[in-house]
C-alpha cells in the first residue's frame, strides 16, 4: 500500500522523469555503451544533451525513440572519433567481465570496454568522466579497477568511487552499483534519499489483470525451482515479494526460464514470469518509455539498463559540479596511484 504522502509510483515516475528537451546550449554528455538509454534519460532530465554509442541495434533504436539525443550504432574501439565539444563522458562498460554472477575474467574478457572508455577520456579531456559497473569490480577484479583509476589520475583527474544502491533513490529494487567519478575537484556524490517504493507499489496495478500470453510456470518448472531453492538454501522463496523491494533485475532473471527467474505469485496460487513493462517499472522506467525489438531483446535491454532514478540523482550531482568555477575547486585529496597503464589505452 502506498503511503498517503507518496504519489502512486507510475505517477511519481512521470513527474520526476518527464521527456524534457535539453537547451541547445546545454552541456554535452557522450554516453558510451549506452544500452537503451537508462543513464541518458537521467542525465537529460538533469539538463544535459546526450549522444549515445551502442552496438546493439534494438537498444540503439530504443534510445533514439525515447530520448532527444541521437544514438550511434557502433562497435566501440580505441582510437575512434566520437564527437567534439564533450563536457562530460559517462557510460556503463559491459559488466559481464566483472560480475560475481559470471566468470570474472575482467581485463581478459573480450567484452571489456574500459580501454575504450580510458581512450575517450584521454582524447577529449572532459570536465568530468563517470562510469558505473557491478560491485564485483571491488573484489576479484580490484587490481584492475586500481589500474583504471591510476590511468585517470595520470590524466590529471581526482578519482573517487562509491557503491550506490538504487533503492535509496526511489527505485523499488535492491541494485548495488559501483560509481567511479574522475573530476577536477569539488565533486560530491548524491545523498541517498532514504525512501523507496515496494515492488507492490511499482507493479500492483499491472497485476490486477492478466497480460496477453502470460508466462505461467509449468509443473516441471515449479519442481525445478523447488530443487534450485533447496540446493541454494533459500530461507524465503525467491518469488517477487510485493511488500518489499525487488532483488536485482538482470537479463538472466527476466529473460531466462531459470530457477532464479523473477516471478510473481497470483492470488490463485499460480506463478508467472514478469512482463517487460513490469521489469521496466522495477528498473524505474516511466510507462511512456517504449522498448524496440522482439520480446527477448526488450527483456535484455531492461535487465542491462541503469535505473533512470539513480541516473537522475547522478546527473543532478554532475550538473551541480559543473556550476563550480575553477577557483572554487579544492586541491586533489590524495596523490596519484603509481600503477601500470591499461593495455590498449
Amino acid at each position: 500500500m502506498i503511503p498517503p504522502n507518496k504519489k502512486p509510483y507510475a505517477d511519481y515516475l512521470n513527474a520526476v522523469l518527464p521527456r524534457p528537451k535539453p537547451r541547445a546550449d546545454a552541456p554535452l554528455a557522450l554516453d558510451l555503451f549506452a544500452g537503451c538509454g537508462g543513464l541518458a534519460l537521467g542525465f537529460e532530465v538533469a539538463g544535459f544533451r546526450t549522444i549515445g554509442f551502442e552496438m546493439d541495434a534494438d537498444a540503439s533504436r530504443t534510445y533514439a525513440k525515447n530520448l532527444h539525443g541521437e544514438c550511434r550504432q557502433v562497435f566501440l574501439e580505441p582510437g575512434q572519433d566520437l564527437a567534439d565539444g564533450a563536457d562530460i563522458i559517462i557510460g556503463g562498460p559491459p559488466c559481464q567481465p566483472f560480475s560475481v554472477g559470471g566468470l570474472q575474467e575482467g581485463s581478459k574478457d573480450r567484452r571489456n570496454g574500459f580501454p575504450v572508455f580510458i581512450d575517450a577520456v584521454t582524447r577529449y579531456r572532459p570536465k568530468l568522466a563517470l562510469f558505473e559497473n557491478v560491485r564485483g569490480m571491488l573484489y576479484a577484479n580490484k587490481p584492475y579497477l586500481e589500474k583504471i583509476i591510476a590511468q585517470l589520475e595520470r590524466l590529471g583527474y581526482t578519482v573517487e568511487e562509491e557503491l550506490h544502491n538504487a533503492v535509496q533513490y526511489g527505485t523499488p529494487q535492491r541494485r548495488e552499483r559501483l560509481v567511479v567519478v574522475a573530476h577536477k575537484g569539488g565533486w560530491e556524490f548524491p545523498e541517498p534519499e532514504h525512501f523507496g517504493y515496494t515492488a507492490g507499489d511499482a507493479i500492483g496495478d499491472l497485476l490486477a489483470s492478466l497480460p496477453e500470453n502470460p508466462k505461467f510456470l509449468t509443473p516441471g518448472m515449479d519442481t525445478y525451482v523447488a530443487k534450485y531453492e533447496k540446493a541454494s538454501k533459500c530461507v524465503r522463496p525467491r518469488d517477487l515479494h510485493l511488500d518489499d523491494s525487488s532483488r536485482t533485475v538482470t537479463c538472466r532473471n527476466l529473460n531466462g526460464a531459470t530457477g532464479d527467474m523473477l516471478r510473481v505469485r497470483l492470488e490463485d496460487g499460480r506463478r508467472r514470469r514478469l512482463t517487460v513493462r513490469e521489469g521496466a517499472r522495477l528498473q524505474s522506467f516511466p510507462d511512456w518509455f517504449k522498448f524496440e525489438g522482439a520480446e527477448g531483446s526488450q527483456y535484455n535491454q531492461v535487465g542491462n539498463a541503469v535505473p533512470p532514478l539513480l541516473a537522475r540523482a547522478l546527473g543532478l550531482a554532475v550538473a551541480k559540479y559543473l556550476e563550480l568555477a575553477d577557483d572554487e575547486r579544492p586541491a586533489p585529496k590524495r596523490p596519484p596511484r603509481q600503477l601500470a597503464l591499461l593495455e590498449h589505452a
